[in-house]
């Protein structure tokens, strides 16, 4: 059995792998425009975060029903369970949906159909949290929070996703405040391909108490000072951060280095289907790439858990660190 973990920079939709698209595909009479998984997987070659969002939308066409939303997220949950995922905090675009002519019901419903009953059927606790696309408008961004007023006994954060390059915090501000107003946790992509000046943004502008890559905090001396200081995790992604170009080469990975400035990281896989590699491949990945030590994996692990939005069970919370404590490599 893998390590114990929890998944924390998860996108949902980025689970979607190619034979899962093509068998929604048939179900909702959606053509695809690749003549079998093979060709789809070819299409997974990506020179940015551009080109592989290019395809992350145009696959979302196949989701069309709460059974699709049910299925993804229940392919997702039966292979974290095989990766030692104990706990996942997993974002959805709805904005991506709404657009698509779907209502927040049928994505939230759907989704919630899986997660409700993941501890049951996988062991692992779950929470939801929704994105807000930045490359959209600051008012969609209220709409869509509007939109999920009657589902919040079941959506516990927001977040901020999409394309981060022109699109600076402080645009999305006023949802932000509105969020922490409903009592929502708050995280925000930042920091990946846009500058650090973005992570001291989300900060103190949203108030994010999670800052999903955060990468680039390291060109700026004082900003890990802080993020030290304040113990605000960083939600890492090395095998995406490879695939959509932010570093060369796993080897070239800042992650060793932050473990050292004692910021508080931990590893996740984004959206694995599309970037090679799930939970348990990622701490795999660095564990051989980088050559981080068992306690520097281990140290990972706890940080997950210790990121995680389960002050609601602190119970719970210890029992997975105790789980960690024990795990002989």
């Amino acid at each position: 059995m893998p390590l114990p973990k929890a998944e924390l920079h998860l996108h949902i939709e980025g689970t979607l792998e190619p034979d899962l698209a093509f068998e929604l595909a048939a179900r909702n009479g959606v053509k695809l425009p690749y003549a079998d998984t093979d060709e789809l997987r070819e299409a997974y070659r990506f020179e940015d975060l551009q080109s592989f969002l290019d395809l992350y939308y145009e696959l979302m066409a196949v989701l069309r029903t709460e059974r699709d939303f049910e299925d993804l997220a229940d392919a997702y949950l039966a292979r974290a369970a095989t990766q030692g995922v104990r706990h996942a905090e997993i974002f959805f675009d709805p904005q991506a949906h709404l657009a698509r002519g779907l209502d927040m019901g049928t994505v939230v419903e759907g989704l919630w159909r899986a997660l409700g009953r993941s501890e049951e059927n996988h062991g692992i606790s779950t929470k939801l949290i929704m994105c807000f696309l930045r490359d959209e408008s600051a008012d969609s961004a209220l709409e869509t929070l509007d939109a999920a007023r009657p589902y919040l006994d079941r959506i516990t954060g927001i977040g901020l996703d999409s394309a981060e390059v022109g699109h600076p915090p402080v645009k999305f501000r006023e949802v932000y405040e509105a969020a922490a107003a409903l009592g929502l946790r708050r995280v925000a992509h930042a920091g990946e391909e846009g500058p650090p000046e973005y992570i001291a943004e989300a900060l103190d502008l949203l108030g994010v108490e999670r800052v999903d890559h955060g990468l680039r905090c390291m060109e700026d001396p004082a900003l890990v000072e802080r993020l030290v200081r304040e113990r605000i995790p960083l939600t890492l992604c090395p095998l995406s951060n490879v695939r959509l170009r932010a570093v060369d080469t796993l080897a070239d990975h800042p992650l060793p280095a932050m473990l050292d400035a004692g910021l508080l990281c931990t590893v996740n896989s984004d959206d694995p289907a599309y970037f090679g590699g799930y939970a348990e491949d990622n701490f795999r990945a660095v564990r051989e790439s980088l050559g981080l030590t068992e306690e520097r994996l281990r140290e990972l692990a706890r940080n997950s858990f210790l990121a995680s939005f389960l002050e609601d069970d602190e119970e719970r919370r210890a029992r997975y660190l105790a789980e960690v404590d024990a795990y002989a490599f």
